[in-house]
């Protein structure tokens, strides 16, 4: 191979409308993986059209003959969010692959870029995450923290999928469970959320962000990420209403990240008082046939561990509960590892 193919290259983008024709040729091949990424670049390059403010936004490519790697840091309406990684090379190519070379150039070039504190956690596919991990913090000098904030398995479901499911579940007669707590009948309404609803979207908004250390929003904060998520029409609701009862906002589904392909999951809440019902798999069942309508796939990630996974499973989504497996193609591991807060400024994501 030419010394000059040897080295990996790293080149730096400021605006989205900077951005060459192969990065956005990369990143819509491989829509349902670049989720974290794409949808934010559509964003920013639309607000850049329009001569609107777009705040700070970066983004590190490093190719060789090909792109390899695409890494964004990046900042939305809440703040900064986390170093996203994104690799076009499949899942079972990376492992056992040389990862440390092209991850500690893209990590100099961050370091020049941004500089230590602005680095707070990275999330990719797994092997790339400790790669980035083991690069950034021999050259910063800034450890990791113990746990990872975030061990996810990445999935998705398609048109195909949740209609099998569907009448799977449709065949074992799958509805609402009543609650125990009531005899009384109970109406359900599943449907996008209005601003009638913010102020009951922000508490559920509220106490999901408490499950998601170190990303816990105060009340405040939650209703005005509650109040973009209904103005912007990317979160649904589970309404129930028991006779002789004020409505009562169950569950809630919100879908943050699309792009002309793909649309991401990226919030699933129940109340405490509800759950155990059904209501979380119904909302994201509905959720997925709206979106499945010019979508050819929702994606999310889950928790390894998290019950939620029997449920996505039976909505649609691959490889989960019991056909878990990461030898399925487009079902990969995803690791957000944070790095010590004494030494980094935390963004929200």
């Amino acid at each position: 191979m030419p010394a000059n193919l040897a080295v990996h290259l790293v080149r730096e983008y400021l605006s989205a409308s900077s951005l060459p024709q192969a990065v956005w040729t990369t990143l819509h091949s491989h829509a349902a993986v670049a989720n974290t990424i794409l949808p934010h670049a559509e964003k920013v390059l639309k607000a850049e059209k329009q001569s609107q403010s777009v705040g700070s936004q970066l983004w590190l490519v490093c190719f060789r003959s090909h792109i390899e790697f695409i890494l964004s840091c990046t900042e939305g309406p809440f703040g900064a969010y986390p170093i996203f990684i994104f690799t076009p090379i499949p899942f079972n190519e990376l492992i056992g692959k040389d990862l440390d070379a092209p991850v500690s150039s893209l990590c100099r070039a961050l370091l020049t870029a941004v500089g230590r504190r602005r680095v707070f956690s990275v999330f990719a596919v797994q092997p790339v995450t400790e790669a980035f991990v083991r690069q950034w913090s021999s050259l910063v000098n800034i450890m990791p923290v113990t746990q990872p904030f975030y061990d996810a398995i990445f999935t998705f479901c398609t048109k195909d999928r949740l209609a099998h499911c569907k009448r799977v579940a449709a065949s074992q007669h799958v509805t609402l469970h009543k609650p125990s707590r009531t005899s009384r009948n109970i109406a359900v309404d599943l449907r996008r959320a209005s601003l009638k609803d913010i102020d009951r979207v922000a508490v559920l908004c509220r106490d999901f962000s408490a499950t998601s250390y170190p990303f816990i929003l105060s009340t405040s904060r939650a209703r005005q990420e509650a109040a973009l998520l209904v103005k912007e029409r990317d979160i649904w609701v589970l309404e129930i209403t028991a006779e002789k009862e004020e409505p009562d906002i169950a569950s809630i589904v919100a879908v943050s990240r699309k792009s002309k392909t793909v649309a991401a999951i990226t919030k699933v809440f129940s109340k405490p008082a509800w759950r155990g019902l059904g209501c979380a798999e119904i909302l994201v069942r509905h959720v997925c046939e709206e979106l499945l309508v010019d979508s050819e796939r929702v994606v999310l990630y889950v928790g390894k561990g998290n019950r939620a996974m029997n449920a996505y499973r039976r909505v649609g989504f691959c490889g989960l509960g019991t056909d878990q497996t990461t030898a399925m193609d487009g079902i990969e591991p995803w690791l957000e590892v944070g790095f010590d807060p004494a030494h980094v400024s935390l963004g929200h994501w």
